[in-house]
């Protein structure tokens, strides 16, 4: 047997089937970072329940799960949180210049009040002790690793039906005020979840115009950093892969 067929055979014993490899790459296509298009319908506990759950069992360096989540459902906390946000927002505004500041200030960049729930997302980096394996050399993979969390949420949510958005635009200090959050905590995400109208099918702010999404040949090097190799047959693979997911997506719309 050639080593191809080896590696095919191997991989098959642990693939899942065809339909829910399909189920979970459709997640991540149509995942949206949802601003607008919330719905007032609640979000049952058994959904909200299952998608945390998915954010609990996201991967941690030295398995510390850092996280916490912080679930927001009264108007009185949406509005502090949107306040520390209209404040970062105005800021915002003018540090971009001509056209960009245009654009930007026609923007939508957050649900916090429209969404059914929020959900701050933060890491405890005292969690485990000053030494935890894995984090010994690179200080910050803790907060990537809550960040895996985020992105677990994301993907369940999506596929629930539930719309997810991610608020970054805040001074910390000014997001752990409204929500009480102790200086030794840091936050992650703030989420806004809910049912929604409708999921677009690209980006708004590549819609907008914002920012193109990058051709992935372009992203990806070999052996050294840089180096690019058009002739590599991956990059064959990668330019049908992405022409394909872009036809999934214009289905989708």
């Amino acid at each position: 047997m050639n080593t191809s067929a080896v590696a095919q055979a191997t991989a098959s014993v642990h693939a899942f089937t065809q339909e829910a490899r399909d189920a979970i790459y459709h997640a991540i296509f149509s995942r949206r970072d949802v601003r607008g298009q919330f719905l007032p319908t609640p979000v049952p506990d058994e959904v909200l329940s299952r998608i945390l759950t998915a954010a609990h069992h996201a991967p941690s360096v030295g398995f510390m799960q850092p996280w916490n989540f912080l679930v927001v459902r009264s108007q009185g906390t949406k509005h502090r949180v949107h306040d520390a946000f209209a404040k970062a927002h105005a800021e915002a505004a003018g540090m971009f210049e001509g056209d960009k500041r245009a654009v930007y200030q026609k923007l939508k960049l957050e649900g916090i009040i429209e969404s059914p729930i929020g959900i701050c997302i933060t890491c405890d980096r005292e969690r485990t002790g000053p030494v935890v394996v894995g984090r010994t050399h690179m200080k910050t993979m803790d907060l990537y690793s809550s960040v895996c969390a985020v992105q677990n949420l994301w993907l369940a949510a999506r596929a629930e039906g539930l719309g997810v958005g991610w608020v970054s635009i805040f001074h910390q200090a000014d997001l752990q005020e409204a929500l009480g959050i102790p200086k030794g905590i840091t936050p992650i995400a703030y989420l806004c979840v809910g049912y929604v109208s409708h999921f677009y099918d690209k980006p708004e702010l590549e819609t907008a115009g914002w920012l193109p999404r990058l051709p992935m040949e372009d992203l990806v090097y070999f052996e050294q950093w840089g180096q690019r190799d058009d002739q590599q047959p991956l990059i064959a693979h990668l330019r049908r892969d992405q022409a394909a997911a872009q036809r999934g997506r214009e289905a989708i719309a």
